[in-house]
């Protein structure tokens, strides 16, 4: 039995759950990060560490609010890994 196919639905399906999962973290930072950046440039201030304070907090935003969902979603995914491991494994016995 070739267990190419399954491999490769695994990986598309692996970066589609790291895409999902990752996605309002990243475009919730990129927001806060951007917002800081004009703010600094309309008052000329230029210290670096501003944007590191806002940006946690934001973080731990959307992780208290996101996370159960995207825990959610990774476990699933983990569940259809072992699945099709043992629906391989056993092909592979035969």
């Amino acid at each position: 039995m070739d267990e190419t196919p399954a491999m490769l639905a695994l990986a598309d399906r692996m970066l589609y759950v790291v895409a999902l999962c990752g996605a309002p973290v990243l475009f919730a930072s990129l927001a806060v990060g951007l917002m800081v950046s004009i703010f600094q440039a309309a008052t000329s201030i230029n210290e670096q560490t501003l944007t590191f304070i806002p940006k946690v907090m934001v973080t731990a935003l959307v992780l208290l609010l996101f996370g159960a969902s995207m825990l959610g979603i990774i476990g699933d995914f983990a569940k259809d890994i072992f699945a099709t491991i043992a629906h391989l494994g056993a092909g592979a016995g035969q």
